[in-house]
């Protein structure tokens, strides 16, 4: 913890402790609403009621905003309906439709049907679109001038307007209130005032739709540049806005959700301080892969009965030992191409390339590896078993013999080539497929889709075996 952060703490827990209610309020009144959101994360139940106690109703839905959800769900808990309903109502209506989202059930309609009419109808519409577009995450307050109004008027109409958020242009529409494009503010200050709007309009101005998602959103803002967009519906009419701290904000949650899908784990996680609640959202994802090692050792058990001629138990014994190797190095291979081709989608870099093409180069990539990791798995499979000296199986040693260790040499340098391949092609087809069917590609580089790339290549690898062996 940084020293300045670790003061800020300590000074507040000694007037929380204190009980100087008013030495509190006029230290809190002189930091930044972030850094309040801080000290509420680190603190208890009682003394988040202490701070919530003094601080003034703006700063207060500030701090509710921008502290993380687990906190905010113990908040919701400790404060009462009508604060909360007192500080949705000091938030834009984005921020406000974020955190009633967030509420439980029973009071999210009791608080919203508390709200202004007006504030209340503005939420329910924001509510209507997916948490995930772009309709969900604009600010619906905009500020538009008609296409005929002069530039003397935009300016007036800047002027009289109630914003609290920063703009940096003035958006333009016909009369029927569809978009023509925008209009920045140099313009207006450099422009003589009768000069009309319509002359001044760019219009190739970058806009979204409000059903674009969220991470098309943000690549846009990343490719372009863009400080602001407007946000259209349907009819090209303009009904918000989205702001570059919005898709910061965005991109932050996009990248963490990522994280914890190929971790095999969900942010809901974060959601709430039970340990319970976090074990039951872990074994959701942990349970199936219990399943699907189960298959693996069912594919070891289908081979153990193949291999009873002969001296074929000792070659099973010395095979199966490099069992552990093939599957790891395989499913590795295969995470590898689903990570880079997962974040090439969620970053545009692969979003506007065809499956074949990329498909050619992760192939070439893919069997490099696969020769590389073939040969060398192969030398340490071939020569492992003769520097240890023998093979062991049912308490009973019997040397391995050097044809025998080539066999199996040959067959895991095979078997290596071909699962880090199959894994390969999961690893970059199941991304694209995913993506296809509205499922977030990232799961393609779970532990699920690991699971299976062992089970197929510790099948490959034992039927390459049984093969060889004469």
């Amino acid at each position: 913890m940084p020293e300045e952060q670790k003061q800020l703490v300590e000074r507040s827990l000694e007037l929380l402790d204190s009980g100087q209610p008013q030495a509190l309020r006029e230290f809190l009144d002189s930091q930044r609403s972030s850094d309040i959101a801080e000290v509420v994360e680190l603190v208890d139940n009682e003394h988040r009621r202490l701070i919530y106690d003094v601080l003034d109703r703006p700063t207060s839905a500030e701090v509710l905003e921008k502290v993380d959800e687990a906190t905010r769900a113990e908040l919701f808990h400790l404060l009462r309906d009508n604060e909360i309903q007192q500080l949705l109502s000091e938030l834009g209506p984005d921020d406000a439709v974020d955190l009633i989202t967030e509420l439980p059930e029973e009071i999210r309609d009791k608080v919203l049907n508390s709200l202004a009419a007006s504030d209340a109808a503005e939420i329910r519409k924001l509510m209507s679109y997916s948490e995930d577009s772009a309709g969900g995450i604009m600010d619906p307050v905009v500020l538009s001038v008609p296409e005929d109004a002069t530039v003397s008027e935009a300016v007036e109409k800047i002027r009289a307007a109630e914003i609290d958020e920063d703009f940096y242009c003035v958006y333009v529409v016909n009369k029927a209130g569809r978009f023509l494009g925008d209009v920045r503010l140099r313009l207006l200050i450099t422009t003589a005032a009768q000069t009309r709007i319509n002359d001044l309009i760019d219009p190739d101005t970058i806009y979204v739709t409000t059903e674009a998602d969220q991470e098309e959103v943000r690549n846009i803002f990343s490719k372009n540049d863009l400080i602001v967009a407007p946000v259209l519906d349907k009819n090209r009419k303009l009904v918000g806005r989205i702001t570059a701290d919005r898709i910061i904000e965005v991109a932050e949650e996009e990248a963490a959700e990522d994280v914890f899908v190929m971790a095999g784990t969900d942010a809901d996680e974060l959601d709430k301080m039970s340990i319970l609640h976090a074990a039951r959202i872990r074994m959701t994802w942990l349970l199936p892969c219990l399943l699907g090692t189960a298959v693996t050792a069912l594919v070891l058990m289908f081979f153990h009965k193949r291999f009873v001629f002969g001296d074929a138990a000792f070659i099973y014994s010395a095979a199966i030992a490099f069992v552990p190797m093939i599957a790891a190095i395989s499913g590795n291979a295969g995470l590898q191409t689903s990570a880079i081709v997962v974040c090439g989608l969620a970053t545009g870099h692969l979003a506007a390339l065809r499956l074949g093409q990329v498909f050619v180069r992760e192939v070439r990539v893919a069997m490099l590896v696969a020769i590389s990791c073939g040969i060398i798995g192969a030398l340490i499979c071939g020569l492992l078993p003769q520097v240890l000296g023998n093979a062991s199986a049912g308490g009973s040693t019997l040397p391995l013999s050097i044809d025998m260790s080539v066999r199996i040499a040959f067959a895991f340098g095979i078997g290596m080539f071909s699962s880090i391949m199959v894994a390969t092609t999961l690893g970059l087809m199941l991304p694209f497929l995913f993506r296809r069917v509205g499922i977030d590609p990232a799961i393609s580089s779970g532990p699920l889709v690991t699971t299976a790339n062992d089970s197929i290549s510790v099948a490959i690898y034992m039927a390459l075996t049984l093969l060889l062996i004469p």
